[in-house]
């Protein structure tokens, strides 16, 4: 790089490396339903296990509850006697209770197991009989873990006499949990396998979803500022494809101001090189040894400098009028903006200038910008006068008609060709040109835009019946009432 000169390069935006969309989502769906499947299965086992532990305790609440009624009856079923000993009562219950499959029934004779039902090696476990002794004195439950599992002892003492006894109901607990995990395990598999295809439906699903979005990303990668035609495929009628739809519409409106801006550029290059051609033309030939050429010249180039400042208001003006402070809106009288644009237009020209509708027929309060609308209406008014000859009838009206506010300017001259009423709205569009006339063709387009920017429109249409001449220029606009002091109490409240 030469000295004095200096550059910047910029480099392509540099993407964040990280999860996609489609990872996250399925991420987030795996994360949410392996907690709602491992909750789940956590209430069940809880669940479970105390079902477990209370079907435990009934079973031996019922054996205690028969051999209870056995001994307050005191009678053996066999003999029809009283029970002579503690060993009796005992034998008597064992011999006609049948204990379920995961029960130890256990008739307990002073310090050691004297008969017990089904036959089990866990009476000669000492561990069991360090456990059970005190329990057959005093009663009461114990868990305890054996070799077999964990057990359940509950005691239920039992004396005659100087002998003393009790029923050892002994529960197995392990084989009732182990068909628990048994089920919990079944579970875990079924779980792990919906876990697998609702991760994998949400995975294909999200892929399906957000299939719209990459086309849209890659279509923006491909969109140009010299290429804005491409379009975002639509299919279906979800949320992403309203999105993708109101992108379209984005792209069309981007596409539509660009091309607008081109066309503009290249209109107002052409019209600004005529003035820089007599300009760079007339400084050229000029003959400096000439007090009176250098004076001819001076006030020509001045009238291009002034043709040239107007062109460049008037650009100025229509770049303006796409900003959202363009207009000030305020309330305005159409009566009184009716006549005060009428005195005004009276200075532009010699002609008859009539007010189609009377001051207090016109009378209605709208909101609206009054300076920029009479902008409008006086260009209006002069485009007319160029168009008309002196002592013509130009009449300008103002009203409201079903909720449109209408302003309107007409005149009498040879009107306006079918074919060009709508071609000399646009920025240096013309018309039937008088041989005067020193216009850019930027007139018309500035009042397109003031109506445009209050949400209306500006058209040329054939005047009255009972005017068969000439044309009509008209503004229309949304009528905006202002809000009266009962309502803003309304709306506040």
């Amino acid at each position: 790089m030469t000295a004095g000169m200096t550059g910047t390069t910029t480099d392509p935006p540099r993407h964040r490396v990280g999860l996609s969309v489609r990872i996250r989502i399925t991420a987030a769906v795996a994360l949410l339903v392996t907690v709602a499947l491992a909750g789940a299965g956590l209430i069940v086992y809880v669940v479970e296990l105390g079902r477990i532990d209370g079907s435990v305790q009934r079973e031996v609440e019922q054996e205690l509850d028969e051999f209870g009624r056995l001994e307050d009856n005191g009678i053996d079923p066999d003999t029809r006697r009283p029970f002579d000993s503690v060993d009796a009562l005992l034998r008597t219950f064992l011999e006609r209770n049948v204990p379920d499959d995961d029960e130890l029934l256990v008739g307990w004779i002073d310090d050691q197991p004297e008969v017990w039902w089904p036959d089990d090696s866990l009476v000669d476990d000492p561990v069991f009989l360090e456990a059970a002794q005190p329990l057959a004195a005093e009663g009461g439950t114990v868990r305890l873990d054996t070799d077999a599992g964990e057990i359940r002892i509950t005691s239920q003492p039992v004396r005659q006499g100087d002998t003393t006894g009790a029923l050892l109901v002994v529960a197995y607990l392990d084989e009732d949990r182990a068909e628990l995990a048994s089920t919990m395990r079944t579970y875990t598999i079924v779980a792990l396998l919906s876990l697998f295809i609702i991760t994998w439906v949400a995975w294909w699903q999200s892929g399906r979803l957000l299939a719209p979005l990459r086309t849209l990303r890659r279509t923006a990668d491909e969109i140009s500022a010299t290429d804005l035609s491409r379009r975002v495929p639509t299919t279906g009628n979800d949320d992403i494809t309203a999105l993708t739809r109101t992108v379209n519409v984005m792209l069309d409106r981007l596409e539509a101001a660009f091309v607008g801006q081109r066309q503009f550029l290249d209109d107002a290059g052409h019209e600004l090189k005529t003035p820089l051609t007599v300009l760079r033309g007339h400084l050229e030939l000029l003959d400096t040894a000439s007090p009176d050429e250098i004076a001819e010249t001076r006030e020509l180039l001045l009238d291009e400098v002034d043709r040239m400042s107007r062109l460049v208001g008037d650009l100025i003006l229509l770049a303006k009028s796409d900003r959202p402070d363009f207009l000030s809106p305020v309330e305005v009288d159409l009566g009184d903006l009716g006549a005060t644009v009428i005195a005004k237009a009276r200075a532009l020209g010699d002609r008859r200038w009539v007010l189609d509708t009377t001051y207090d027929a016109a009378r209605e309060l709208v909101v609206l910008d009054e300076q920029r609308l009479t902008q409008a209406l006086l260009q209006l008014a002069d485009n007319a006068v160029k168009h008309t000859d002196t002592g013509a009838e130009i009449g300008i009206g103002t009203a409201v008609v079903d909720g449109v506010v209408r302003c309107w300017v007409r005149d009498t001259g040879h009107g306006v060709e079918p074919a060009d009423r709508e071609r000399i709205f646009e920025r240096f569009g013309r018309s039937a040109v008088q041989a005067d006339d020193e216009g850019f063709g930027l007139g018309l387009s500035i009042v397109a835009a003031i109506a445009a920017a209050h949400g209306g429109r500006a058209y040329v249409t054939d005047p009255p019946t009972d005017h068969p001449r000439g044309a009509m220029f008209v503004i229309e606009m949304p009528a905006v009432r202002p809000i009266r002091e009962d309502e803003a109490a309304w709306l506040g409240s």
